[in-house]
């Protein structure tokens, strides 16, 4: 078996009894640390802009010595700062949208310019529902509750007051110190 790319700890001249080089193990046990890139920590922020979960970002993220996708617990420990972020990265990805189109809007890009318009728009309209849900829901704030359903006894009551107010009885009936039922 030959290999042509050997580890960073693999020693060409030494095979075991099968014929499988040997590894050296000089202080390095274990699978190595993951290590953080920019590409990686960028792909994060932009995962988390598209309101992606941990487990999602995690099966994305590849560890580049292993190859492989890393856990929830890797994430959280080495992009503690991204996902401590994750309200605001929505707005940061679309204002470095609107930035990027703009930039090329100036540049004279006719197409920049028409995207530019129509993203303009979706956020005037983003801007009037947010007001309209806001006036509403302190519109609903300042409605008083709905009356809480009178019992039996007490809608006796209350019926036996208002019958008494509106029929001819009504003044006699008023006298000091007298309640009807």
């Amino acid at each position: 078996m030959w290999r042509i790319f050997l580890a960073e700890n693999e020693n060409p001249d030494a095979f075991d009894l099968f014929g499988n080089p040997v590894f050296s193990t000089k202080g390095k046990r274990g699978r190595p640390k993951f290590q953080r890139t920019e590409e990686n920590a960028r792909k994060v922020s932009m995962l988390l802009g598209l309101g992606w979960s941990n487990g999602r970002i995690a099966s994305c993220i590849v560890d580049p010595r292993t190859g492989n996708a890393i856990s929830e617990p890797t994430l959280k420990r080495y992009f503690r700062s991204e996902l401590g972020e994750r309200n605001k990265m929505r707005d940061r990805l679309e204002a470095r949208r609107f930035e990027r189109t703009w930039a090329a809007a100036e540049a004279g890009n006719i197409g920049a310019e028409r995207l530019l318009m129509q993203m303009l728009e979706k956020n005037d309209l983003m801007g009037a529902s947010r007001r309209l849900d806001d006036a509403q829901s302190s519109k609903d704030a300042a409605k008083p509750d709905r009356e809480t359903k009178l019992g039996k006894k007490e809608a006796a009551r209350q019926a036996a007051h208002e019958s008494a107010e509106d029929s001819e009885w009504g003044a006699d009936l008023d006298l000091p110190g007298f309640r009807p039922n």
